[in-house]
């Protein structure tokens, strides 16, 4: 993943990886056009909110049990958890201004 400002989550390092501070996690497939083109759109909210939040990308194909357990059924779906607890989720494309509301709003 380009710049290294997104890291990507497993089934076995989700909780670990949500512990501290705001966390987004993008809930993708490797199959889905969209979450495709979101990629690009979530690092460069990275790069704009370093320090501010963390973005974790979640292949749901091999964390299912994760997935079903936020109840995700449609990708992409990004949630936003403070301090592991979940704060607030969005389905579907949106632009970089939109995400970056979204996670100010919901801090």
């Amino acid at each position: 993943m380009g710049d290294g400002m997104m890291k990507k989550t497993t089934q076995e390092s989700f909780k670990k990886d949500l512990e501290k501070g705001v966390v987004l996690v993008d809930f993708y497939a490797d199959w889905c056009g969209p979450c495709r083109m979101l990629t690009p759109v979530l690092e460069k909210v990275a790069a704009e909110l370093q320090g501010k939040v963390s973005i974790l990308k979640l292949d749901i194909d091999h964390a299912q049990q994760v997935a079903s357990s936020f109840e995700v059924s449609s990708v992409p779906t990004l949630i936003l958890f403070k301090e592991g607890k979940e704060a607030g989720r969005i389905v579907g494309l949106r632009d970089a201004d939109a995400i970056k509301q979204f996670i100010q709003s919901s801090t």
